[in-house]
């Protein structure tokens, strides 16, 4: 039986040619805090497309620089990063990887001088700055920002975009209770609190008809906080707004102690995937070929998203494939390491 890890996965006009995702990992690698490409982005992410990963998304890359999690963080506020992000993708694809993009702000949790912004004026923790309530200009001019972004990786050449909508950054700051304590239509009830995230959809739709990908927190590990059973009914609010895939990982919108081991969060993505009739993709200590394959036998995800361990090992699908009994594809340049 072929391994499941290692069968395509096609969304609108794009075909992943296996199941592995790089996910979205900061490498705060922008020394000009300019925002700019530079040679170990190409080195870094190229690298894991020579490795055979499926398909690669970019770590948070802010839309504005407020946006920002750190100076050092990539940029797609200005048409000046096109090109450079151009190139990457060009790099990538050469090796047959798909390219995503995560378009990113980072809310309340943003580590910049200057003025922060968030749906309400509440600090992450008492180390980190009390940021500004947003106006409602601002919160119009934050979702026409997301819209910029998505024309910009348009250009870039990427095949997928990912909203980031979880970790406790902007976007699940307006989800969470526990950080939106609005009282206008941006707060409140669920539909409420979801309407910033359905305006940044809408907006991306105008300008992009490739495939959409949300990254949610579906647990804040606190009491009144959601849970993966309000990120069913979100999740059903993103396919009606035609969302192609819920990358589902978990936590950070406040301090929380959180009880991980191998494949922590799958439950959540099982749930999502089952209950609001949506792919989903899993992520969360998933280290393990077997493992990998077992979530997708069981249909508890459709996409297995790997961070730390492709830092680890730039070339796990190798291995996994070793371990699976799957002959895989090698550069040309390389195929004489596997001759015996």
């Amino acid at each position: 039986m072929e391994a499941k890890l290692f069968t395509p996965f096609t969304i609108k006009n794009t075909t992943i040619k296996n199941r592995i995702v790089m996910a979205p990992m900061c490498m705060y690698s922008c020394p000009n805090e300019d925002g700019m490409v530079e040679n170990w982005h190409k080195t870094h992410y190229t690298s894991r497309a020579v490795g055979q990963v499926g398909l690669i998304i970019l770590e948070a890359t802010a839309v504005t620089p407020q946006g920002r999690i750190s100076p050092n963080d990539l940029g797609i506020w200005s048409d000046d990063h096109i090109a450079g992000l151009k190139e990457l993708t060009d790099l990538m694809k050469e090796h047959g990887a798909a390219t995503g993009i995560q378009l990113a702000h980072a809310g309340r949790k943003a580590v910049l001088e200057g003025e922060i912004i968030a749906p309400s004026a509440l600090a992450f923790n008492e180390k980190m700055k009390q940021p500004k309530e947003m106006t409602i200009e601002e919160i119009q001019e934050t979702i026409d920002s997301f819209k910029q972004g998505a024309e910009r990786a348009q250009k870039a050449g990427f095949d997928i975009i990912e909203i980031h909508g979880a970790h406790g950054y902007l976007i699940n700051e307006f989800l969470s209770p526990l950080s939106n304590q609005r009282t206008d239509e941006y707060g409140g009830s669920p539909e409420n609190r979801y309407r910033f995230l359905r305006e940044i959809i809408e907006a991306i739709k105008t300008v992009w008809d490739g495939p959409l990908f949300v990254r949610v927190s579906a647990h804040d590990y606190h009491e009144k906080g959601l849970t993966a059973e309000d990120y069913v009914q979100f999740g059903k609010w993103m396919k009606e707004q035609g969302i192609d895939l819920i990358d589902v990982s978990s936590g950070a919108v406040v301090p929380a102690r959180i009880h991980t081991y191998p494949g922590y969060q799958v439950k959540f993505s099982e749930k999502i995937k089952e209950e609001a009739g949506i792919p989903t993709g899993a992520v969360g200590l998933i280290t393990a070929p077997l493992h990998a394959e077992e979530i997708l036998r069981n249909d508890r995800a459709d996409l297995i998203f790997l961070a730390r361990e492709l830092l680890r090992d730039p070339y796990w699908p190798r291995t996994a494939a070793k371990e699976l009994g799957v002959n895989i594809e090698s550069p040309k340049q390389y195929e004489r390491g596997w001759l015996i």
